[in-house]
């Protein structure tokens, strides 16, 4: 449902709005205003959207065949951070 209300925009940002439309990027102010807050909306759910998509990689990951998959040894990445450390300790 549509829901008429006033807004005030700063000359900038009308122009900006007003050419977009010029341009067909959007059908109407209204419309770029909309997208406008859309985004915010987008981005303010993008953590949890992100570990989302982390997980989804990680499945898709597991699904590969073994052959495909990175040799991993747990000792001796515990042995580079370990050393790691050290050297920013003693910087």
């Amino acid at each position: 449902m549509n829901v008429k209300t006033e807004i005030t925009l700063s000359e900038e940002y009308l122009r900006y709005a007003e050419r977009m439309v010029e341009e067909g990027a959007y059908p109407s102010v209204s419309s770029v205003v909309e997208a406008g807050l859309a985004q915010m909306m987008l981005e303010k759910e993008a953590p949890a959207d992100a570990i989302a998509q982390m997980a989804d990689e990680v499945r898709r990951r597991v699904t590969l065949p073994r052959e495909q998959w990175l040799p991993w040894d747990g000792n001796a990445m515990a042995e580079r951070v370990k050393a790691k450390l050290v050297s920013r300790h003693q910087e």
